[in-house]
């Protein structure tokens, strides 16, 4: 089944996000947006070209010699320069570009995601397109990424570390996926703080579907979409990987929460290694599946392993922006099912075992377990050595 325009879907919804008011492009990307599409040409091997060319349009306007001795015997590339045989397609993208009031960022001007043009990222893309009116260069960011099967725990933290950034002017980065990627990107807006989803397809729809409300909202809220896919492309599997350099490099550290051993989370932290970014994981349970690939990049020494987002200010040298410490964002946090007698009996006896939270009340040992554990996420207790508990 096609997927359903993203646009179409929203007009019948609310079209206010689109900003009628923004700018429009101002120049003619026409060229830029035909170099990209160059068949056999990939983002490092066009960022060369524009190195011994000067320009996308000198590219085009080079002569049968020139051509030759610049690609060689690749008899393809040199008649789609020469005949400009994706130029209809160019045309199309633009039109679509300014109907929609969609951005074009050209790798060699300032509003261009600047991390991306560090010598390390020798395979950036050289243009982007987006939606939302969100800083794409903005003093502090990270990407938070994992499993798109996430579990509860791996929600909780997500959520945990993200409201330690509150008031602190960090974007949070991310691919719009199922699990991890909403999770990161609904704490940021539950926290005001921007958000940036970086897709693997093109500004006309929006992938998984179910995340058109998420995409949506964080338009509306100061937040923004991002990709180096134009409209119209099927999507193909090989779109999320190459998704995940963009991912990695947009941000100042990585952030894994929750991730199986194979799978796009440890792609990213991988590249966020080679592209010399700082990467941190969530530890979790030995054995859960889901838990297995953070809790290996941190055995390898790949991770700096964080418990919140006090350690990530930490290990970053970033000095808080606000008195706000990243524990409790509420005075009076929620307490649901066992969580308020547990907490209860904490506080009045600090420094207690599970086993003497037990003996002041009714509750079975597995339910008190599961108990600490929503208070640890919560930041209301700490399990100190010995598994003593005290509360915060």
């Amino acid at each position: 089944m096609p997927f359903q325009s993203f646009f179409l879907f929203l007009h019948f919804q609310n079209r206010t996000f689109l900003l009628p008011d923004s700018t429009l492009t101002m120049r003619d990307y026409t060229y830029e947006i035909a170099l990209t599409l160059l068949p056999g040409v990939g983002s490092q091997s066009a960022r060369q070209l524009l190195d011994i060319t000067g320009s996308a349009e000198a590219l085009f306007q080079m002569g049968n010699n020139d051509l030759r001795q610049l690609f060689g015997k690749h008899e393809d590339i040199i008649h789609a320069v020469k005949q400009r045989t994706m130029f209809p397609e160019v045309e199309k993208e633009l039109n679509f570009i300014e109907k929609n009031k969609i951005k074009i960022h050209y790798y060699t001007e300032p509003d261009f995601p600047q991390r991306l043009n560090r010598s390390e990222c020798i395979d950036a893309p050289i243009l982007l397109f987006s939606l939302g009116d969100v800083d794409l260069n903005p003093q502090r960011a990270v990407s938070v990424v994992g499993t798109r099967r996430a579990t509860m725990y791996g929600k909780e933290m997500t959520h945990k570390l993200i409201d330690g950034f509150r008031n602190e002017g960090i974007t949070v980065v991310s691919g719009l996926a199922l699990g991890i990627d909403a999770a990161s990107h609904e704490a940021a807006l539950d926290n005001q703080l921007p958000t940036i989803g970086v897709l693997a397809h093109g500004l006309d729809r929006i992938y998984p579907p179910s995340n058109r409300g998420l995409a949506k909202r964080m338009l509306q809220n100061g937040g923004g979409l991002i990709t180096e896919i134009k409209s119209g492309t099927n999507i193909l599997p090989g779109m999320f990987p190459a998704r995940n350099r963009i991912i990695a490099s947009m941000s100042d550290a990585t952030i894994v929460v929750e991730a199986s051993r194979k799978g796009g989370a440890l792609i990213t932290a991988n590249i966020a290694n080679g592209y010399h970014r700082d990467l941190f994981a969530v530890p979790g349970r030995v054995g859960d599946k889901y838990s297995e690939g953070c809790n290996s990049i941190i055995a390898a020494c790949k991770a700096i392993l964080i418990r919140d987002a006090n350690d990530v200010f930490f290990n970053m040298a970033w000095e808080r922006k606000s008195k706000h410490e990243g524990k409790q964002t509420t005075l009076f946090p929620k307490l649901e099912g066992d969580e308020g007698t547990v907490f209860k009996i904490i506080q009045e006896h600090p420094d207690i075992s599970m086993e003497e939270i037990h003996g002041f009340c009714d509750l079975s040992l597995p339910k008190i377990a599961t108990a600490l554990l929503s208070l640890e996420l919560k930041n209301l207790c700490r399990c100190l050595p010995g598994k003593i508990y005290k509360p915060l």
